[in-house]
C-alpha cells in the first residue's frame, strides 16, 4: 500500500509514469503494433504513437471504431503480453529519481498518477527505485475512465489528500494535459515521450521541458517550485 502523506504536505505533484519518468512510450507503440498485426491489422506506427497515453480501450476505439468487445480484449491481452517482453529493456529517464526526491524534499506530496496495468506499474516502480520519495500511486484499477478523462488524477489526489488547486501534474502526452485541464490542475509537459513542445503547448501545457533532468535543473523557477513556495502563479 502507498504510504500516507506526512501532515505537513499540503501541496502535491503528480507524475505520469510511461514516457515521463520511464522511457517506455515507443515500447508501448511497438507492443500495440504487434498486437494489431496478430489480428491481421496493418496500422501505422505513427498513428499508434500519437495515441499512447490514453487507456487501451480509448486507443483501440480511436483506431478501430467498429472493434468488437471480444477483439478489444484480445488486443489488450496481446499488448500486455508483448510489452512484458520489454520489461528488462526499460530504463528510467536521466535524473527521474532525483526529480522525485527533489520534489519531496521541497515539501510536496509526490504521487504517481499512472493508468498502467498493476504489474507494469510495479515494474516501473522497481526501475525508479525512489523509495520514500513517493507518497502514493495509482494503476488502471483506480479509474473507471482512462485519460483524457481525469479519473486517475482524481484518484491519486484523493490518496495524497491534496486538492486540485494545490497540485501540479507532470506528463508527456496531450492526453495528460487534457486530463489536468478537466479538473483545473496545470500540467508541465515533457517532450521525452516523443510529443513535441508545440503540441503540448497547443493542448494547454503551462510549461514544457525536455525531460526530467531539464525540469530538475529549472525546478526552483518552474511552476513546481512556485507551488512548493506557496503559489502556482507566474
Amino acid at each position: 500500500m502507498a504510504a500516507e502523506p506526512t501532515p505537513h504536505k499540503k501541496r502535491g505533484i503528480l507524475f505520469d509514469v510511461d514516457g515521463t519518468l520511464i522511457d517506455s512510450s515507443y515500447f508501448h507503440a511497438m507492443a500495440w503494433w504487434q498486437a494489431f498485426r496478430r489480428e491481421g491489422l496493418d496500422i501505422e506506427m505513427s498513428a499508434i504513437h500519437r495515441r499512447v497515453g490514453r487507456g487501451g480501450d480509448r486507443l483501440i476505439q480511436s483506431l478501430l471504431p467498429d472493434c468488437t468487445d471480444e477483439m478489444q480484449e484480445d488486443l489488450k491481452s496481446a499488448h500486455g503480453a508483448v510489452f512484458s517482453t520489454f520489461w528488462p529493456t526499460l530504463r528510467a529517464f536521466d535524473s527521474a529519481r532525483d526529480l522525485l526526491a527533489a520534489c519531496s524534499d521541497a515539501g510536496l506530496a509526490v504521487g504517481l498518477a499512472s493508468s498502467a496495468q498493476q504489474r507494469d506499474l510495479e515494474v516501473s516502480r522497481h526501475i525508479l527505485d525512489a523509495g520514500s520519495s513517493i507518497d502514493a500511486w495509482t494503476s488502471s484499477n483506480d479509474a473507471k475512465e482512462s485519460k483524457p478523462a481525469p479519473d486517475i488524477l482524481v484518484a491519486c489526489l484523493e490518496k495524497l489528500g491534496i486538492s486540485p488547486e494545490d497540485a501540479v501534474f507532470v506528463g508527456d502526452a496531450v492526453w495528460d494535459v487534457k486530463a489536468g485541464a478537466a479538473i483545473g490542475v496545470p500540467v508541465v509537459g515533457l517532450t521525452c515521450g516523443g510529443i513535441s513542445e508545440a503540441e503540448l503547448r497547443d493542448a494547454g501545457a503551462a510549461e514544457v521541458y525536455d525531460n526530467p533532468r531539464h525540469l530538475l535543473e529549472h525546478l526552483e523557477s518552474s511552476i513546481v517550485g512556485r507551488l512548493a513556495a506557496g503559489s502556482r502563479g507566474a
